[in-house]
């Protein structure tokens, strides 16, 4: 880690509580024998800049043998954005990608058109006991970006941006921040980060950027003299200098933004698009199940199940 004088905390910020925006308490939700914690999409926020899906995965403590299987499913016009705390996840997709992560990497795939993946506790942990804590998000596209081929990137932990400053350590996961880059490939402005604050600790939140939030994943925060818990996401007013201080725990947090897209999108199931039509033919081809000959196909060394289209 290198210091990083932009996180200098200096002296409070003197903001009101109407700083926020929007204040989100996450719904828990199944999905498929495992309980997340969905934070977005909001029924008073779709979006914090590209950011339009947002879950707490975890923490979770596994028997031997057992672990998460999410069986093969489609997406289109976003891309998936998969961060560890504890425990992997074995990634197959159908563009021939095949990547175990663990905590502190980044797999990030981009859908564009269509892919299909499947997201498993990997077999080696399934040796044993095993744990699994972290934050899955998808990030909308461009509609320009909306059907471009898919992509997939992995990214080691020693390759994402560390800065530090007093009682402060930040991974940089995507986009550009404090004067930091991440070599994820993006195709709208974007930041998002993992921080760790000592007891007490204060953090400014990125000042060029649009759109701004946060997300407590453990501990706690202040932010103009008012406390939030763990499991809070917050969105603040464009353009006021925000600066949070972690609670006599310490805090950990996702800070996540960037630029806002034109508009709205639709999202159905796994589909995102600035277009409804898309997403009824995307209904269709996964429906048709007509793999390898339509808009999708099954991962390569997983194809024996996947998931069918919801009734809904």
């Amino acid at each position: 880690m290198s210091w990083n004088p932009v996180l200098d905390p200096g002296c409070p910020d003197e903001i009101g509580v109407d700083a926020i925006e929007t204040l989100i308490i996450p719904r828990a939700r199944d999905i498929g024998g495992f309980e997340v914690r969905r934070a977005l999409p909001a029924p008073k926020r779709q979006m914090v800049g590209p950011f339009i899906f947002f879950d707490q995965a975890g923490p979770a403590e596994f028997l031997t043998g057992q672990g998460i299987d999410v069986r093969p499913h489609p997406h289109i016009g976003l891309g998936t954005v998969t961060y560890l705390y504890r425990g992997d996840f074995h990634h197959r997709d159908s563009i021939g990608s095949d990547q175990i992560i663990t905590p502190g990497e980044l797999n990030w795939m981009v859908a564009g058109k269509g892919v299909t993946h499947s997201e498993r506790t990997s077999a080696a942990a399934r040796q044993g006991p095993n744990s699994l804590y972290g934050i899955q998000t998808w990030i909308a596209l461009p509609e320009d970006r909306e059907d471009m081929a898919p992509i997939f990137e992995h990214h080691g932990k020693d390759s994402l941006p560390t800065i530090e400053a007093e009682g402060v350590a930040a991974r940089l996961i995507l986009g550009n921040a404090y004067g930091e880059k991440a070599p994820a490939t993006l195709y709208s402005e974007t930041f998002y980060l993992d921080v760790v604050l000592q007891a007490g600790a204060r953090f400014p939140l990125p000042d060029d950027h649009e759109d701004r939030g946060l997300y407590i994943t453990d501990g706690s925060v202040s932010i103009a003299s008012q406390e939030f818990e763990a499991g809070r996401m917050m969105v603040f007013r464009p353009g006021d200098r925000i600066t949070v201080q972690a609670g006599d725990t310490g805090a950990r947090l996702m800070v996540l933004g960037g630029a806002t897209l034109n508009g709205p999108r639709h999202v159905w199931w796994n589909f995102v698009s600035s277009s409804k039509d898309k997403i009824e033919a995307a209904k269709e081809e996964w429906r048709a199940a007509n793999w390898g000959k339509g808009a999708f196909d099954l991962p390569e060394d997983d194809n024996s199940e996947y998931i069918p289209l919801p009734e809904r």
